[in-house]
């Protein structure tokens, strides 16, 4: 990860890691990378957000260092980030850049950049930007007068995305009852038309964004209240978005989470049964599930394994031709549809499997046993970030705790690329074993590296 990008673009609190002067110095540069690239004069532009308070200052920031460099810019409004990603490939656009923090709180937020094929950009393309940025590589290429950038609205672009998404399913979803909730962000915008226009008899829960409550207590990350609502209320599964709509995860008819484990899970064997599964192959992260890789296993599927970010999940699919992707938390890429993660696209990929098997979720679902996961988060600066990968103590402490599990379970350390965090996972078949190994290891770290309770940023590394 570089100095500004994570593994999901620019992170941070608003109006302090992440200001208005570096948005209006990172729309400049990029539009410098895309000029020289594309070899054009006046580069083309995309911009949407999700829902969060500073969404109108970061977006008149960052239009105007596009502008200011040349660029013209087309505003969308309120989407998904998929959609952004859609679109600029989809159009005569030369790049867009999406403004949302994702499953953060609010007054985070955040800049992903996409090129003109609607992928994020490459590393290489970040760093370069974080050289204009921080380094002053290059001068910044500011116009005057008539070669100034312009900017206007598209937001009715968005009824394409929609549209695009509705076409992906080949059979009506009348009959299924559904809750969606929309964790007051993006998918406010759009999750209603799409499920109607597929015939699902819908309910939308927390689509009222108010600048403050993206994310709060509701969507994927918050899931416990919808599977409540949809056990009580008899519906026949729940799915819930991310704050900028590109992940979702589901809930059964019983109130029960799938998440996007067993969400790739379903999709591989699907795939698989109906003879289109790429290389018989399914792409995820190191985090995903024991029980997952045993599924893939037991069913003849391939598995190969990324480090963490569905941008080198989509890299690996891109590279081998594989169709099928994604991570535990519910980004899942549909290589034939999408260039990224897309919540929506899983969710009515999801109704349709439902659907043509007209079995219930809990029953597909079943395919895959869970093992058990403990996830501790602890709160960390930049140093102590680097230090808990290649400090001695935290490493022998990891492989004398590993050893007590003989071999049926593991012990993942890693700092957060989204957040001020590292981020310990275990897993095995004995919940008090993995608990006990859980705390030891947090301590190990704690008293090696120290406990940073003041750190509020984002500190990529």
């Amino acid at each position: 990860m570089g100095r500004i990008f994570g593994t999901d673009g620019a992170r941070g609190v608003a109006n302090t890691e992440i200001s208005c002067t570096l948005a209006m110095d990172i729309g400049r540069a990029a539009a410098m990378v895309v000029a020289r690239d594309h070899k054009k004069k006046r580069p083309l532009f995309l911009v949407g957000h999700d829902t969060r308070i500073s969404h109108d200052m970061l977006e008149s920031a960052i239009s105007a260092g596009l502008c200011s460099v040349g660029a013209d810019v087309v505003t969308l409004g309120t989407v998904p980030t998929p959609a952004v990603a859609y679109l600029v490939k989809n159009s005569d656009a030369d790049a867009a850049i999406m403004l949302s923090a994702s499953h953060n709180p609010y007054e985070f937020n955040g800049i992903k950049i996409f090129g003109s094929e609607g992928f994020k950009l490459t590393d290489d393309e970040e760093y370069e930007i974080e050289g204009i940025v921080l380094d002053h590589v290059l001068p910044y290429d500011l116009k005057w007068n008539d070669e100034l950038g312009t900017i206007r609205s598209g937001e009715n672009m968005v009824e394409d995305y929609i549209d695009h998404i509705v076409s992906t399913v080949s059979c009506d979803l009348s009959g299924l009852r559904v809750a969606a909730d929309c964790a007051n962000g993006s998918a406010s915008a759009t999750a209603a038309k799409i499920f109607q226009k597929l015939g699902a008899d819908v309910t939308i829960l927390n689509d009222k964004p108010n600048g403050i409550n993206i994310n709060d207590n509701c969507g994927s990350t918050h899931i416990e209240a919808l599977g409540k609502y949809v056990k009580e209320n008899g519906y026949d599964l729940g799915v819930a978005f991310d704050g900028d709509a590109d992940r979702c995860l589901a809930v059964d008819e019983n109130g029960e989470l799938v998440d996007g484990d067993r969400l790739i899970a379903i999709f591989a064997s699907q795939m698989k049964q109906e003879g289109h599964l790429a290389n018989n192959t399914a792409v995820v992260t190191i985090m995903s599930n024991m029980g997952f890789f045993k599924f893939a296993e037991e069913a003849g599927i391939h598995v190969e394994k990324t480090t963490v970010g569905d941008r080198y999940v989509l890299q690996n699919m891109l590279e081998h031709g594989h169709c099928i992707g994604g991570e535990q938390s519910g980004h899942i890429i549909f290589r034939e549809y999408m260039t990224t993660g897309d919540g929506q696209l899983t969710a009515v990929q999801l109704l349709s499997a439902l659907k043509k098997s007209g079995k219930k979720l809990s029953e597909l679902a079943s395919l895959m046993k869970v093992y058990p996961q403990v996830m501790r988060n602890l709160r960390a600066d930049k140093e102590m970030k680097k230090m808990v990968k290649i400090d001695a103590g935290v490493l022998r402490r990891q492989e004398e705790l590993e050893k007590q599990m003989n071999g049926n379970g593991r012990i993942l350390v890693r700092p957060s690329g989204t957040e001020p965090v590292i981020r310990v996972m275990v897993e095995g078949p004995e919940i008090e074993l993995i608990e006990r190994i859980a705390e030891d290891m947090e301590q190990t770290i704690v008293e090696r590296l120290g406990y940073n309770e003041d750190c509020k940023g984002l500190e990529t590394i």
